[in-house]
């Protein structure tokens, strides 16, 4: 037992990383019930409509066990985002289509967030929570996935001839050639540039369904901003795939209506785009030290600084409309010694 402000508390008090993974993991959950909510109203396919409630479920079993471990520790609950924040009486802005692959892409990234919070864990009750986080997103990842097989709405990436013999890298110009004859791009390559653009052109579709609906000026015109980065980087990784006669994955602008009434409030879709280019940042760092060709890499690296300026841009907007919760603090030991 340890005393702090004159109370004695346990020894096994949750760490940093575990604070902050459910902190996070609040905010997202409930953004994330919004988002499925105002969905589920508007799918009509049984089969993802089926879906989004099995999601739903396990996103309240999660707020729900967040819930009892904040007052367990006697954290406050964070306010995250609540019935304020959507309008389930919008008519629909997404198709079927995109709300389906919006699922299967915020899916990709919870199993990922899942497994790092996992990692990070120590106390044995947040290591067997997130276990079973990961596999309940593991779960919703496959079915979507699988959803997205049988309608024939999955496109599958590039494939190669398999190589007949091993090969080693003879020349320095297989990396650094970048004004000569460049070689073809290789299936890492290949393989990092339709995985993000096939995400790119998701997120894009939303936040031009964001845009489209936002009444807030300065946020759409940051929507607007944001649109034309998502192009940019669009534009450039596409250019890589076609230079090597490779197909691309399927746009998805067609799958927004023409509806112009928010079904969620400017707080939310702010935040929710803010997520798509700081999740971009990993990506495309990922990417970069993946690819062996240097301007592959410099293509890479590009666009992730682009993501992080706009999620920059975001964070201080939200900031001047106080629409982002404090993250938990350290203690602060120079103003107690005051």
């Amino acid at each position: 037992m340890i005393r702090r402000n004159g109370k004695l508390q346990k020894k096994n008090r949750l760490t940093s990383p575990e604070i902050a993974n459910l902190w996070t993991h609040y905010i997202r959950e409930t953004l994330s019930v919004c988002v499925n909510k105002y969905m589920l109203h508007t799918i009509q396919d049984p089969e993802i409509h089926s879906l989004f409630q099995t999601a739903l479920h396990y996103s309240f079993k999660h707020i729900d066990a967040l819930k009892a471990l904040f007052k367990k520790e006697k954290f406050p609950i964070p306010k995250g985002f609540t019935e304020e924040d959507v309008n389930l009486e919008a008519p629909p802005l997404f198709t079927d289509v995109l709300c389906l692959k919006s699922l299967y892409m915020m899916s990709t990234h919870g199993h990922n967030e899942m497994s790092l919070s996992f990692a990070t864990s120590l106390r044995p009750d947040i290591v067997d929570f997130y276990y079973q986080c990961n596999l309940d997103a593991m779960e919703i990842y496959k079915k979507a996935k699988d959803l997205l097989v049988s309608k024939q709405l999955y496109q599958q990436p590039p494939t190669y001839i398999t190589p007949n013999k091993v090969e080693m890298i003879e020349h320095y110009n297989y990396v650094t050639d970048v004004f000569g004859k460049q070689r073809p791009i290789n299936t890492i390559e290949s393989g990092h540039a339709y995985f993000n653009l096939n995400k790119t052109f998701i997120a894009k579709a939303m936040i031009l369904g964001f845009s489209q609906v936002s009444k807030n000026q300065n946020v759409r015109a940051l929507l607007e901003k944001s649109l034309q980065v998502k192009n940019k980087h669009i534009d450039v990784f596409s250019s890589l795939l076609t230079k090597d006669n490779l197909h691309l994955p399927k746009s998805c602008e067609t799958e927004v209506t023409n509806s112009n009434i928010s079904p969620f409030s400017d707080r939310l879709m702010l935040l929710q785009t803010g997520f798509f280019f700081g999740v971009a940042v990993t990506y495309y760092n990922a990417a970069l030290i993946a690819s062996m060709r240097a301007d592959i890499s410099a293509h890479c690296e590009k666009a992730a600084l682009d993501s992080l300026w706009i999620y920059s841009r975001i964070g201080k907007d939200m900031i001047d409309n106080q629409w982002m919760e404090q993250p938990p603090q350290a203690d602060d030991r120079k103003r107690l010694d005051d």
